[in-house]
């Protein structure tokens, strides 16, 4: 799950990005308004830690022209103002939730928890994700498939998790690279490609139905089915 933090108090933002990071997120953390704004009208998230009080616009204003823009990616504003008419006005003006300044970091994760449940993203206390004989659970970082536990890395499980949350789509290694590893994808790199390979070792080899599958010339997808153009040469089982 990516997170964008705006938050220009620079040690506070550090400890928010630490924690998170530390929790299994990946966290992009900007120091300005306007810089926040272009990650937002460029990049996705999962989740929007605003603060309101910034040296150059108001968090207010950023996220009234966000939701002006038809986006609807769940806000949560951090600011020190805690008076009644903030806090309504961060509503209404579209934002999700509201935390005033100092927090205890436990109750910013569970805020953010309820945003994704809410929009309908990953329960990280309760979802199980399943695909086929595979399946995730996500509170007890566990994976088994056909009942036999599957051993992984914290890198390999959000891999998975990725995969799982836009299971049937054709990920291309840029998303993939922004998404897992929270960096910008460059051709003569393989990274991903190793990582999908580790990742097929251990989900798909010692099975008959294979559930990772390679689209030549575009990226990954995470499938249950074979569809009639996976029998077709521009796409592979192993690409690497």
């Amino acid at each position: 799950m990516k997170v964008l933090l705006v938050e220009d108090e620079l040690k506070l933002g550090e400890y928010i990005k630490k924690g998170l990071t530390e929790a299994g997120f990946i966290v992009d953390h900007y120091l300005t308004g306007l810089d926040g704004y272009h990650a937002l009208m460029t990049e996705e998230f999962s989740v929007i830690l605003m603060d309101v009080m910034l040296p150059d616009i108001s968090g207010f204003e950023l996220v009234r022209n966000y939701r002006a823009a038809g986006k609807h990616t769940p806000v949560l504003f951090l600011t020190a103002k805690d008076d009644l008419s903030d806090k309504i006005k961060g509503i209404e003006i579209g934002g999700d939730d509201y935390l005033t300044k100092p927090f205890a970091f436990a109750e910013l994760v569970v805020r953010m928890k309820s945003l994704l449940r809410r929009a309908n993203q990953v329960d990280y206390q309760s979802t199980i994700m399943q695909i086929a004989d595979l399946k995730m659970d996500i509170a007890k970082r566990t994976v088994h498939r056909r009942d036999q536990p599957i051993k992984l890395t914290a890198k390999e499980f959000s891999l998975l998790q990725f995969l799982l949350e836009r299971r049937g789509e054709v990920l291309p290694r840029s998303v993939i690279a922004s998404q897992v590893w929270d960096m910008n994808f460059e051709n003569d790199t393989n990274v991903i490609d190793v990582a999908i390979r580790r990742l097929r070792i251990k989900i798909d080899d010692e099975h008959e139905a294979k559930l990772i599958h390679t689209v030549r010339g575009m990226g990954y997808r995470l499938d249950a089915v074979n569809t009639i153009a996976d029998s077709q040469p521009s796409y592979e089982a192993d690409d690497i």
